[in-house]
């Protein structure tokens, strides 16, 4: 049987509250999402990588620059509803990864864990997660960590401490227990499409985590382990440190 088609989508919005039009700043002579795009089109695993956005100026500057880009609607509430929305073109079957556009260090490695667990035909939802180091991270609600079963399949995520463990408190680490969630995710087409027409979930609504939905409706998530460290761009302080790093090489 042939292997699906795999997709890299890329989803970038022009608005930005805490660092307006971040997809178009300038990372080491490149807008943003540019090198973001290189970078995932640099792992070679993908048959087609798509930058999905809402604004013309985002499609010039990646077109320009020689990568792909594809106009959506501006009315998404997130990420994974604007590259639905470019998954209803594609495929039947396809495997589809959503890379966020703030990611110009994105590695081959964890992405290609991450499409190798669906090897598993019963995997329909796959994302990457990594051990915690850090015992102050447990309490910091801006890490989310993920809680997994024998089959590595997802349990919870929250930005509470699980687990929590009760013997220390909540102030040890247990090896292979604690680990934080990497929101890059992967899809087989139908999964996705279904994930975005169902409602928004209590849980997911409480916490802010749109893959609780996935949980609450019965979706198994496949969780990949990685040793990467994700640089994120967030902040122009985040930009300033990026640039360094590509200038150093």
């Amino acid at each position: 049987m042939a292997s699906p088609a795999v997709y890299a989508l890329i989803p970038a919005r022009l608005g930005s509250t805490r660092f307006p039009e971040k997809m178009l700043a300038n990372l080491a002579g490149k807008p943003l999402i540019v090198r973001t795009c290189e970078a995932v089109v640099k792992t070679g695993l993908f048959d087609q990588v798509l930058v999905v956005t809402d604004h013309e100026r985002i499609r010039q500057a990646v077109q320009a620059h020689g990568c792909q880009a594809v106009m959506s609607r501006n009315d998404h509430p997130s990420g994974s509803d604007r590259i639905a929305e470019i998954a209803q073109t594609l495929p039947s079957g396809s495997l589809l990864v959503n890379v966020q556009g703030d990611e110009p260090f994105t590695q081959k490695a964890p992405l290609e864990a991450l499409i190798a667990a669906f090897r598993d035909t019963q995997v329909v939802v796959a994302s990457l997660m990594r051990p915690l180091t850090e015992v102050a991270a447990l309490s910091n609600p801006n890490v989310v960590k993920v809680t997994i079963n024998a089959q590595n399949d997802a349990l919870c995520f929250s930005r509470a401490p699980i687990p929590f463990d009760r013997d220390s408190q909540g102030q040890n680490l247990v090896p292979g227990m604690h680990f934080q969630h990497i929101g890059i995710y992967a899809y087989r087409r139908e999964a996705l499409l279904k994930f975005t027409s169902l409602p928004p979930c209590p849980l997911e609504l409480t916490e802010k985590l749109e893959q609780l939905r996935l949980l609450y409706h019965g979706i198994n998530i496949r969780m990949v382990v990685t040793e990467e460290a994700f640089i994120g761009v967030d902040t122009v302080e985040d930009l300033e440190r990026a640039t360094a790093k590509f200038i150093m090489g």
